[in-house]
């Protein structure tokens, strides 16, 4: 299985300073393997609705049109990317969370799964976050694929947008022998812990920022939550491919990321 947010990665990193714009089909599990400890990443929910806007922010430009959903073991999603060229990548400074604004989603089945599975893991995700968030309209849609799937899955994925434009996401897979209310528990809680820390992007997005902020030209901030091992390993990497320095600054338990 190859990872589809790898994919993406090494195809905005060779197009930053590409003269004509690169259309690519990739192929792999666009909603993936629920027993991989990064399933959150390799979600094309996550892909789309928290890393692109993200990425835009530096001046990245890039479509994605999700031709088929594949679901683990079977595979079998495709998705057609274009790049469009990029002379130099501006920096990003992101220091303000601001007040949660918008919570949504989308709570999802396909293949031969019952459409009562999406409407348990939606259900149950939005009594989680009504335990800490209780001023807002909560709208996770529960929604049967039926045209544009390959295999069996289920899944949710959870956004949370800020008053200032940051995105936090929560998500999870359906597994075997696990309850759909399980499922949506466990993404409420994962983005209720990334709402929590203050910062202005969660722990899968920290680490996917790196190589924009090492290639822009000038200084990027970004204020995160804890630093992940993921992100300390992004930082060294950065500052062997770029030659330029990355810093890690503590301020009341939050970081400060700044390639320099």
């Amino acid at each position: 299985l190859i990872c589809m947010q790898m994919k993406f990665h090494s195809v905005h990193t060779l197009c930053i300073q590409n003269d004509n714009t690169v259309c690519l089909s990739l192929k792999t599990s666009c909603d993936s393997n629920p027993k991989h400890s990064l399933n959150h990443l390799l979600t094309s929910g996550f892909l789309l609705q928290v890393f692109k806007p993200m990425v835009e922010r530096f001046g990245v430009r890039f479509d994605c049109d999700i031709r088929m959903r594949g679901y683990y073991p079977k595979g079998g999603g495709e998705v057609m990317v274009t790049v469009n060229p990029v002379k130099e990548l501006q920096p990003v400074t992101l220091t303000e969370r601001g007040n949660i604004t918008k919570i949504h989603g989308r709570a999802f089945v396909a293949g031969v799964l019952p459409y009562k599975l999406a409407k348990d893991m939606s259900a149950a995700a939005v009594r989680t976050i009504r335990k800490e968030i209780k001023e807002l309209y909560i709208n996770i849609q529960p929604l049967q694929e039926k045209d544009k799937a390959y295999g069996n899955g289920n899944g949710i994925i959870i956004i949370a947008e800020s008053s200032t434009g940051c995105l936090f996401a929560g998500s999870a897979l359906g597994k075997k022998g696990v309850y759909a209310d399980k499922i949506g528990i466990e993404a409420a809680e994962m983005l209720l812990r990334n709402i929590r820390h203050n910062g202005c992007v969660d722990e899968f997005l920290q680490d996917q920022l790196i190589i924009f902020m090492a290639l822009a030209k000038g200084t990027s901030r970004i204020r995160t939550g804890a630093v992940t091992l993921h992100t300390q390993t992004a930082i060294h990497i950065a500052e062997r491919l770029t030659q330029l320095k990355g810093k890690t600054k503590q301020e009341q338990n939050l970081s400060k990321l700044h390639p320099v």
